[in-house]
């Protein structure tokens, strides 16, 4: 089976920020920062991120800074340091306890959008951050309280982790490893749909999360199995991508398949086929769709495709 390198990045990667780990626990210089009228601001609101231009086509990330950022942070939602980006701080604040953070906003910043809706078309680098700022924040928000007491924990390290208040165990933000392959035999791929799926056309490649023990590889092997009852024999990295919808980073591979009958688990899938090249390549032709541009699922089959060009 030939490798199938990765053509370019996948959305969401290639951050342009320093992260800076070194700053989080410096209080003093945290709070200069976050004093600072240059410093920039991602604001977070209900899984949202600021945007602007998305009517146009042509959305950008709006990062906030001065007073407008303070608005924002009156609203009294956790934040976080997320790290430097051309020497200016950078930190992500949640703005959800608020109805309505807009008329917190000057007129003309734009509005809230599910960056998933157009990270395709923003700026890598902005993609990046926004969905470290949308995957930190979820994390913040949803971990009030210590897994091993139940009481209430404080932020620590710039809201980079949570502390205990009563047993000081120490609670880092948390991310899933699923893997993510597109199974290959005989000049065909491997698609399933799931029931999930709110596209009723889309087919799309298998995944599942790594569990604990088990190699990435035999992963790989396990979902194909249990999901389409297909054997799977070398199994090839081809990339990764975080997908902090809301805490995953997803592992991309090239499988062999080793057989060909398909037996789905109805629970997992509503339907598994092999594709040709020819039908992936005119997918509306066949009554089909691909999973979304910003998805490495996508990029799995379109490299593949591109093995044949």
């Amino acid at each position: 089976m030939l490798s199938v390198p990765a053509s370019r990045p996948n959305a969401y990667t290639g951050s342009p920020l320093d992260r800076a780990g070194t700053r989080r626990d410096d209080a003093d210089w945290i709070a200069q920062a976050l004093a600072d009228p240059e410093t920039l601001f991602a604001p977070v609101w209900r899984s949202r991120s600021l945007m602007k231009g998305v009517e146009d086509g042509h959305p950008e990330a709006v990062l906030l800074t001065g007073g407008a950022a303070e608005a924002v942070r009156m609203a009294g939602g956790p934040w976080a340091f997320l790290g430097m980006w051309e020497q200016r701080p950078v930190f992500a604040v949640d703005c959800s306890a608020a109805e309505d953070p807009l008329p917190l906003l000057p007129e003309g910043m734009g509005g809230f959008t599910d960056l998933r809706q157009v990270a395709g078309l923003l700026p890598p680098g902005e993609a990046s951050v926004l969905a470290h700022a949308r995957g930190l924040m979820h994390w913040r928000t949803r971990h009030r309280f210590c897994g091993v007491c139940g009481h209430t924990c404080a932020p620590r390290s710039a809201g980079n982790a949570m502390q205990c208040t009563n047993c000081n165990a120490q609670h880092f933000p948390r991310t899933d490893p699923a893997v993510i392959m597109l199974v290959v035999r005989n000049g065909r791929c491997l698609l399933g749909h799931s029931h999930r799926f709110p596209n009723v056309a889309m087919y799309s490649t298998l995944a599942g999360f790594v569990e604990p023990g088990e190699s990435l590889e035999e992963a790989v092997r396990r979902e194909v199995m249990e999901e389409a009852a297909i054997e799977v024999g070398d199994v090839l990295y081809h990339s990764s991508q975080p997908w902090p919808f809301p805490a995953s980073i997803m592992l991309g591979f090239h499988a062999e398949g080793l057989s060909d009958e398909i037996h789905i688990d109805p629970e997992e899938l509503k339907d598994a086929r092999w594709f040709t090249r020819e039908q992936l390549r005119d997918p509306a032709a066949h009554g089909f769709s691909l999973p979304r541009v910003d998805s490495i699922a996508r990029r799995l089959i379109e490299d593949w495709l591109e093995q044949d060009a």
